[in-house]
């Protein structure tokens, strides 16, 4: 690799974001420039943010030189993949591994978003200080400029599992119902925030027994006009005698009120009744960008509807997937109809894969998304809401003000899973592990080292942090509590999925 590598910072389209992001991606670059010098290679770095697609079609797509790709924080994937499809020059996305700055749920989404364009490309990591002196990460830069591409282990990667008699006729009685009737997944708008990979459509879903209807989002404004006061009175009271905690007025959080929840609960109903009206199993909900300046967040309601526990609750789960994700709202109702078929609690949780550290001499990572985990984790019990807190969704984000569905997750057995698209065709990763519980100290340190105000899981996947940082296609997770792990592979296979499992020994 005789040329010199450019350096590229993928972006967030809000400008606050990267401004904030940005003497942390100046350190990373240098870092990264002093690593390469020490293996004998030059760089260049393209200059700014690639915040829009044609910034990424305009800057990357002349480049004929190798590519590293700057990931130390939240950026969106077609800021890079816009700019690189059609190309064979070898490709890095380089991440630091933080919960503060997180490059690595970057590096894991924009990994998948090439991977479903089937765009070659490698990622590296590194939790360092000082990037050159991380001995693996050298290893594996050096290994890249020679080659091209970066090997990692395939240990705790399998394709065959033994499924017993038991779990095969759970799994074909639920293939049956996905047979009898296509399940049916109202979408409010396509995927946000440039998550490509979690977009499906109709020529890929149907064949395993899913279909999608597409809403705009605008009519949540519509309907929400038609909300009778009375209905969102009702909802209210029915949320803080089930337990919920809201933070209304705190630090930080003065414009967050009742009203606010108010708010959220309106567009909580008229989606609600839009499942109605359109007989939908479960749903998809953009929610960013488009109406970020417009309403509250969504994942207030996200975390009702993935509860059983809800205002005007029809006794299940709406298997939701925040951000309109169906690489997480297939495994999700796959999971659910699993569980529930096996005699289990039916919630499934979403969370983003957020960062990790080691306790009690295991990897265990910390999975935090902004809403869409439901009650169940918080308390084990379907009936309430104990245990669920509302803080203010970061103002620097969403401008709106409006409540989280946060909470800690309780310990206990958990099978995991992730939908995505490799080669034209749709795949399911699954695995299995344990929600732990931590000391009151090192809980604090990492969930108020990420985002405070999201739902917290400490979760050891079952596998090393090294399989998921260099294989897992997502930076999403679907999360069930109970033993469905043969099921879900039983069920994947009957509806036509390809399997992957990732385990340890």
């Amino acid at each position: 690799m005789p040329e010199k590598i450019a350096l590229f910072w993928p972006g967030d389209y809000r400008a606050t974001p990267n401004e904030l992001a940005l003497p942390n991606i100046i350190h990373a670059t240098e870092q990264l420039e002093a690593a390469l010098t020490k293996l004998g290679r030059a760089s260049y770095r393209i200059e700014g943010f690639l915040t829009k697609p044609h910034e990424a079609i305009e800057k990357l797509g002349p480049i004929d030189d190798p590519m590293i790709g700057v990931c130390v924080h939240w950026f969106y994937g077609p800021h890079t993949t816009d700019g690189v499809v059609g190309k064979d020059n070898p490709l890095l996305l380089a991440s630091n591994f933080s919960g503060n700055w997180p490059g690595l749920v970057g590096l894991l989404n924009t990994g998948a978003c090439l991977a479903s364009l089937d765009r070659a490309f490698s990622r590296i990591w590194t939790s360092a200080d000082d990037w050159s002196a991380d001995r693996q990460f050298m290893a594996r830069l050096e290994q890249w400029c020679n080659t091209g591409s970066i090997s990692y282990r395939e240990d705790e990667l399998s394709f065959e599992a033994t499924i017993s008699n038991e779990a095969q006729a759970i799994a074909d009685r639920v293939a049956e119902q996905f047979r009898s009737r296509r399940a049916l997944a109202l979408m409010l708008g396509d995927t946000s925030m440039g998550m490509i990979n979690g977009y499906f459509g109709p020529r890929l879903l149907n064949p395993i027994g899913f279909t999608e209807h597409k809403v705009d989002q605008a009519w949540i404004i519509d309907r929400g006009k038609s909300i009778d006061a009375e209905r969102i009175d009702d909802a209210l009271d029915f949320v803080k005698q089930a337990g919920v905690t809201f933070h209304w007025g705190e630090a930080e959080a003065e414009d967050f009120d009742e009203h606010a929840t108010r708010e959220q609960l309106r567009d909580y109903l008229a989606v609600l009744d839009l499942i109605d009206e359109f007989q939908a199993d479960c749903l998809g909900w953009q929610y960013q960008l488009g109406l970020l300046p417009l309403r509250p967040p969504s994942d207030f309601a996200e975390g009702l509807f993935n509860s059983v526990c809800r205002p005007e609750s029809n006794g299940d789960t709406i298997a939701t997937a925040t951000e309109a994700d169906q690489g997480n709202l297939v495994p999700m109702e796959m999971m659910k109809r699993l569980l529930k078929e096996k005699g289990l609690h039916q919630a499934v949780m979403f969370h983003d894969v957020r960062w990790g550290g080691e306790h009690d001499h295991r990897f265990v990572w910390v999975l935090l998304n902004s809403g869409s985990c439901g009650a169940y984790a918080f308390n084990h019990d379907p009936d309430t809401l104990q245990g669920v807190h509302s803080y203010r969704q970061p103002a620097g984000y969403f401008p709106v003000p409006g409540g989280t569905f946060a909470g800690e997750s309780l310990p206990g057995e958990i099978t995991w899973s992730r939908c995505y698209i490799n080669n034209g065709e749709l795949w399911m990763d699954i695995g299995a592990g344990e929600v732990v519980k931590l000391p009151g100290a090192k809980r604090d340190a990492w969930w108020e080292g990420t985002t405070r105000q999201w739902p917290f899981m400490a979760a050891d996947l079952g596998v090393s942090q090294e399989t998921i940082m260099a294989h897992y296609m997502s930076n999403h997770v679907a999360v069930a509590y109970g033993d469905i792990f043969q099921e879900m592979i039983a069920l994947s296979r009957a509806l036509g999925l390809n399997v992957r499992i990732m385990r340890g020994a």
